[in-house]
């Protein structure tokens, strides 16, 4: 599937990007280099010194400049050069790079690899049980070789956790649990309620039940274009009050690095007041889904992307379920986006009027 550049993409982790080093990150199949200014905000530039192509985050900070690691020309927070040790030091006007825009928001730097101008009118989605300043969050990253939409799929569709996970996440009652799939605008719901569900030990005693008690579980996934996600745990004993009721909510960001790879990007959130379970519940929640998101989920994404290869998904004409649902509302969702801003991009390059979206220079 093409890319929909005219959106936000998690590029890092606020963590990842400090300000003494430089961070490279491929993204949408554009190499990026990442750091922070003298007052600490990011700047994401283009990695490809305008010269002679030298990436620039081998390089190095000299009083604010990005100086290329080849040559030793420095470039601004602006992308433009502000410094040419050569001859008598005069900067080309064409050397400059490409600045993106950014915010740094819910722990993370996302990056708007499309038309600038579209940027500030953009919302981000609500994801405000990461914010750090009112919750406790705690984080993991993975890098997948399959494409975005099937990272996509595979959290829409959680029916999988009784054949994938089935000694982690799944039990039997997966498969006969109710599910809804419901489309708001370009939002994506998929809901599936569990009742009389014998879980799995990591999944009690990550929400403070008792091994062996039967429980309900009802866990909510909710998608928005390009592909971020939330997923709403919630785990109550059987028969008791929905007073007693464990909350979990995580976020899943997908961000492309080529068309056949993926930044998977997950974390979670509990609110400070809770106090120090907080900090343990969500510490918990990453180290007990690392093992399973790594050891099953990636190899069977990596595995499915291997027999699809370069073949469109649609032309292997897939067998549909109704527990596909979800991810097909998604997919659609997509085209018709992908479409969209590629149509305004060949219109604006014919001279149809302004306001118009021209897709970046590949």
């Amino acid at each position: 599937m093409p890319f929909l550049f005219n959106a936000w993409y998690v590029a890092a982790f606020s963590h990842e990007v400090t300000a003494s080093g430089l961070l490279a990150r491929t993204v949408l199949e554009h190499p990026v280099v990442l750091y922070r200014d003298a007052g600490g905000a990011a700047i994401a530039l283009d990695d490809r010194c305008p010269h002679r192509f030298a990436p620039l985050s081998r390089g190095r900070l000299i009083d604010g400049a990005l100086e290329c690691p080849y040559h030793g020309l420095r470039f601004g927070t602006s992308g433009a050069c502000v410094f040419n040790p050569h001859g008598d030091g005069r900067v080309p006007p064409a050397a400059t790079v490409r600045r993106y825009p950014v915010r740094e928001r819910y722990g993370a730097i996302w990056i708007w690899p499309g038309d600038p101008r579209r940027a500030d009118a953009a919302p981000l989605p609500d994801f405000d049980f990461l914010d750090p300043e009112h919750n406790v969050t705690s984080d993991g990253y993975l890098l997948t070789n399959a494409g975005y939409q099937l990272s996509a799929d595979n959290l829409l569709d959680l029916s999988h956790f009784q054949y994938l996970h089935p000694a982690t996440l799944g039990s039997d009652a997966m498969a006969h649990g109710s599910v809804q799939a419901i489309e708001q605008d370009d939002t994506v719901w998929v809901r599936r309620d569990m009742t009389a569900e014998r879980l799995q030990p990591l999944v009690a005693d990550t929400f403070g039940l008792a091994r062996g008690v039967l429980a309900d579980r009802r866990l909510d996934v909710r998608w928005t274009p390009p592909g971020l996600l939330t997923v709403f745990v919630r785990v109550a004993e059987t028969g008791a009050s929905p007073d007693t009721a464990r909350v979990g909510l995580s976020a899943h960001w997908l961000t492309p690095q080529t068309a056949t790879s993926t930044h998977y990007f997950f974390a979670f959130g509990l609110p400070r007041a809770m106090g120090d379970a907080a900090a343990m519940l969500v510490r918990a929640a990453i180290e007990g889904l690392m093992q399973p998101f790594r050891d099953e989920d990636l190899p069977m994404l990596e595995a499915q992307q291997r027999a699809i290869g370069t073949s469109d998904f649609w032309s292997l004409r897939p067998v549909l379920l109704p527990i596909d649902a979800g991810a097909l509302r998604a997919r659609r969702i997509m085209e018709r986006l992908i479409a969209g801003e590629r149509n305004a991009g060949r219109a604006a390059a014919q001279g149809t009027p302004a306001g118009t979206l021209r897709e970046p220079a590949e």
